[in-house]
């Protein structure tokens, strides 16, 4: 989250007993949505309990990361979250907390770089332009090593006959291509 210069720059969310969150900045009750959008637009808030003051910050970020898990939007392997839970009550709770900050840091900042790498293009979409790229490559070469092919299919569209064995082939594979585009295109959804 961005740092701030002062308590003036935190956005105070009030959490009141009956579980509603008050955002003090908009003058408007907000959800964990809200909260998760605030954390990726890297706005500094912190939740305060409505009535005592206690900041409550830390357990409303784990309630969001509690609700993203649970929505299949999973981002903690299985075995991360045992050995997490494995550190609690021991020696390694006190340096856990720093190491996995820097860490996260570190992750953010490749991640970055990376970014700015691809040109701030979408990688998934690369992969899917160069995809459709090799796919079109391919079908040139077919038709480049087997002539003819084209005006065979609607010769055979025309007279009604069965395909060949070469040309099975080919719209196997067709087929076989257009499935993995329609994967990468799920994919690319997703990010």
């Amino acid at each position: 989250m961005a740092k701030s210069n002062g308590a003036s720059d935190t956005v105070i969310i009030k959490k009141y007993a009956n579980r509603r969150l008050y955002d003090t900045s908009t003058s408007s009750y907000v959800t964990l949505d809200h909260l998760s959008e605030l954390v990726r637009r890297e706005v500094d808030f912190e939740v305060v309990d409505a009535k005592s003051g206690e900041d409550l910050t830390r357990q409303v970020l784990t309630q969001i990361i509690f609700e993203k898990e649970n929505k299949g939007e999973g981002a903690l392997p299985v075995n991360f979250l045992r050995k997490l839970i494995g550190f609690y009550g021991g020696g390694s709770q006190t340096l856990l907390p720093a190491w996995l900050e820097m860490s996260m840091n570190s992750f953010a900042e490749s991640q970055e770089r990376w970014s700015k790498a691809m040109g701030g293009n979408n990688p998934f979409a690369l992969v899917e332009k160069q995809t459709r790229a090799n796919m079109e490559m391919f079908e040139n070469a077919v038709r480049m090593f087997t002539p003819g092919l084209t005006s065979r299919k609607s010769k055979r569209g025309q007279k009604g006959r069965s395909a060949s064995a070469s040309d099975e082939a080919v719209e196997l594979l067709r087929a076989q291509m257009e499935a993995m585009q329609e994967q990468l295109n799920a994919l690319s959804r997703k990010h």
